[in-house]
């Protein structure tokens, strides 16, 4: 921690890669320093904001801006910094694409993914009931039912997934990958996708990808760039944070037994159940995209100076007791719960359909296939990835009768 002048200047992030906890500090500077001044290992200083409605007003006023940053030295974990794509792109030019991609995922297409989702999932299950009783569900399931379904999407040929896996792991890469490295990887990932692209002029398809190449060719629509950033965009919401997360899910019904005994009771509680574990497991170690004030704006505890670049806590705002009663405490009856674990205003997870899709998939197959799921090894044993901007399990070794 540091000091300028009165200004308390805050180490940032405040959790360490490590397990789901959310760290107290959190806590602490959303009721004494709402808007508080955090220095991250590169770039500039920061403003943080936790409150819930704090961290709303940041993510959908248009006077925050993410495109203002181009240029800028962002405060950031890397000293790499990434290509710019749709996170750094504002209205009205965002809203275009968006709606792009939104209008592809007709209620046509959503029920052929749950068809074939469930089937995956099945197919994958049937596979871990053979090898029984015990199962990695991080490397036998979890990485695989997202990534099948996203390279499906797009197009992926299953000769190709091995690699793209590999890829696609550049994109939230911690520790693991210097810049260069990191940087060589995206590159190459986007070079495959340019690839797709081409295979899908020759060869037009009536999946995700084919639909957006027309919008490109056909409609005029989109530019080549434009039209590469929807298809990477469309890869990073389908494909890690769903795999994160399913292990992630699975450990906290786990670890609270009585949600797990209500779920197995209930399960038309299913979907309140997988939103209210998007509010409660911290998917990012902190806040991890700034955004900058175009001019001075009011907020609780101050005002932000036009210019400030500002991040904006989705976990302490998921835990804010002035919106959710005992934010503490999983509930899986939980109503309302105004959660934003996929974001909020015009940078909405674009996924966040397909992910509600198989994360609840995902759970009605494991608990009806896998009857008593339980840690394989005591809980305190079990390996959480550190090198990642995604907190989540290296493995979870799991037992079932």
């Amino acid at each position: 921690m540091a000091t300028e002048g009165a200004t308390t200047v805050r180490t940032y992030p405040f959790n360490v890669a490590d397990r789901l906890t959310v760290d107290p500090m959190y806590a602490y500077v959303r009721e004494h320093e709402p808007l508080c001044r955090v220095r991250l290992k590169y770039g500039e200083d920061a403003w943080l904001v936790t409150r819930h409605q704090d961290v709303r007003t940041v993510y959908a006023d248009p006077r925050f801006s993410r495109a203002a940053g181009i240029g800028r030295d962002e405060p950031r974990l890397s000293e790499y910094i990434a290509p710019r794509g749709m996170m750094d792109m504002d209205p009205p030019h965002l809203t275009r694409l968006r709606k792009l991609v939104t209008g592809a995922f007709t209620p046509r297409r959503i029920e052929r993914l749950r068809t074939r989702t469930l089937t995956v999932a099945s197919e994958l299950v049937d596979k871990i009931v053979e090898k029984g009783p015990a199962a990695d569900l991080v490397a036998d399931f979890g990485e695989q039912l997202p990534m099948i379904m996203i390279c499906e999407m797009l197009g992926v040929p299953v000769a190709d997934r091995g690699e793209f896996q590999v890829l696609s792991a550049a994109l939230v890469s911690g520790t693991w990958m210097d810049g260069d490295q990191r940087a060589a990887s995206i590159a190459k990932l986007m070079e495959y996708f340019a690839g797709l692209v081409h295979q899908r002029r020759r060869e037009p398809t009536d999946d995700l990808l084919g639909a957006l190449v027309a919008a490109r060719d056909e409609e005029g629509r989109l530019t080549e760039e434009e039209l590469l950033f929807l298809a990477a965009g469309l890869h990073g919401a389908g494909f890690e944070t769903t795999t994160t997360q399913i292990p992630n899910f699975v450990y906290t019904l786990l670890t609270h037994p009585d949600q797990l005994s209500l779920l197995l009771s209930r399960r038309e509680l299913m979907s309140s159940a997988v939103e209210e574990m998007m509010r409660f497991v911290s998917l990012f170690a902190g806040a991890a995209i700034p955004r900058w004030a175009l001019e001075d704006i009011e907020l609780s505890g101050g005002t932000v100076p036009a210019g400030s670049a500002v991040f904006a806590s989705v976990a302490a705002a998921n835990n804010d007791p002035r919106v959710f009663q005992d934010p503490e405490r999983l509930d899986i009856t939980r109503q309302p719960n105004p959660h934003m674990g996929f974001g909020y205003g015009i940078h909405h997870c674009l996924g966040a359909q397909l992910a509600r899709l198989e994360l609840a998939v995902a759970l009605s197959v494991l608990l009806d296939r896998l009857p008593g799921l339980e840690f394989a090894i005591p809980e305190e044993d079990l390996s959480w990835r550190t090198d990642s901007a995604l907190r989540g399990l290296v493995s979870l070794p799991v037992n079932f009768t």
